[in-house]
């Protein structure tokens, strides 16, 4: 069972999350927050498994919140994944920078929202479609310095290559013809050689070093 807590300042958006989340057999909803410092405290106590949290809040808005329970130099990072109603490039970038390994609007539905915690749960990122290239586009610029060589296979690379292009450890399996374990160990050992956390950051590489593209392309 997938243990989630919500953090929104609007009683009606919470009870909403709630009713979606706690329909599905292997998701249960264990907190509500509705204000960021609540969120954190509570996000410490109960530990759970993915926490939904809004972008604008009181006291700590979704990013503080973010990089409180997951980012740089957290020992045990909780996994943050931000649902707001606002498509906006400094929340996401902001948000992602952080630490979230999440980022839906609140209109995205029922499915995708359930998809979303499922998918932090177990370790892959789910970005609303419609921000993740606009939003990858954003992250490239920021490290300009040359960056030393890294020991990628040719395998590696292409995993690299999907995750750059928003695709879920199911679809990479099935485009590289590979099985779903054997995913997971390849983007372990990405982690390691490029000594990041997660599979934004291995998007965000793949984009600074120009590996976003299809091999020829």
């Amino acid at each position: 069972m997938i243990r989630v807590l919500i953090a929104d300042d609007q009683a009606m958006i919470r009870s909403g999350l709630r009713l979606i989340l706690d329909d599905q057999p292997d998701i249960t909803v264990i907190g509500e927050a509705a204000d960021g410092a609540e969120a954190v405290e509570l996000a410490r106590r109960l530990r759970p498994d993915v926490c939904l949290v809004d972008i604008r809040m009181p006291r700590l808005d979704g990013v503080e919140v973010t990089r409180a329970l997951a980012g740089p130099g957290v020992p045990d990072p909780l996994r943050v994944v931000i649902v707001t109603t606002f498509d906006l490039d400094e929340y996401v970038y902001g948000a992602l920078r952080a630490g979230a390994v999440g980022f839906l609007l609140k209109g995205a539905g029922p499915a995708l929202l359930a998809e979303a915690v499922r998918a932090a749960s177990s370790g892959d990122v789910l970005i609303s479609p419609s921000i993740t290239l606009r939003l990858l586009r954003h992250i490239a610029p920021v490290s300009n310095k040359a960056r030393p060589a890294v020991p990628l296979s040719d395998r590696e690379t292409e995993v690299i290559r999907a995750v750059a292009r928003g695709r879920t450890n199911i679809q990479i399996a099935a485009e590289l013809f590979i099985s779903l374990s054997t995913v997971k160990t390849h983007l372990a050992s990405v982690q390691q050689k490029l000594g990041v956390r997660n599979r934004v950051q291995i998007a965000a590489w793949a984009w600074e070093n120009d590996l976003h593209h299809n091999a020829g392309a």
